[in-house]
């Protein structure tokens, strides 16, 4: 299939798509072409500009998801190992275990795991030395 742009002698402009050159020859011939405005059945193509596609660009590397993008992903990264080598992961026990620890009631470590909101503020609360880590456990991610 051809696009031409088409001119009919009263100076409308339209477009119409035919088989090939032939295609369109022959229907101009026959008085089969005719301007949508006017009715008109002289018709000629009009001045066109090629129809180019633009170039292909390269796909762009995907980028390491796994890997740190930024300085401060990366100094995260160094802290959750630190913590991770140097803490025992409780879970979601962690509000209980550190209530313990803090009360002597089990040996002083430290620790790290989960609470809901409410049990954190109740930590603080009381007096327990607790801070929020700014990533999730690595048991948590995908």
């Amino acid at each position: 299939m051809i696009r031409y742009n088409l001119k009919c002698g009263a100076g409308h402009g339209f477009d119409s798509w035919f088989k090939n050159a032939e295609g369109f020859q022959a229907q101009q011939t026959a008085g089969q072409v005719a301007c949508p405005v006017c009715g008109s059945t002289e018709v000629e193509k009009d001045l066109m500009a090629p129809a180019v596609r633009p170039a292909r660009r390269a796909a762009a590397a995907k980028p390491d998801l796994s890997a740190p993008g930024s300085e401060l992903e990366e100094k995260l990264a160094e802290l959750r190992k630190q913590i991770e080598e140097n803490s025992e992961y409780v879970g979601m026990n962690f509000a209980a275990e550190a209530r313990k620890i803090h009360a002597g009631d089990a040996p002083e470590r430290a620790i790290h795991g989960e609470a809901k909101p409410d049990e954190a503020r109740a930590m603080i609360e009381e007096g327990l030395p607790v801070a929020p880590l700014p990533f999730l456990p690595a048991r948590k991610m995908n």
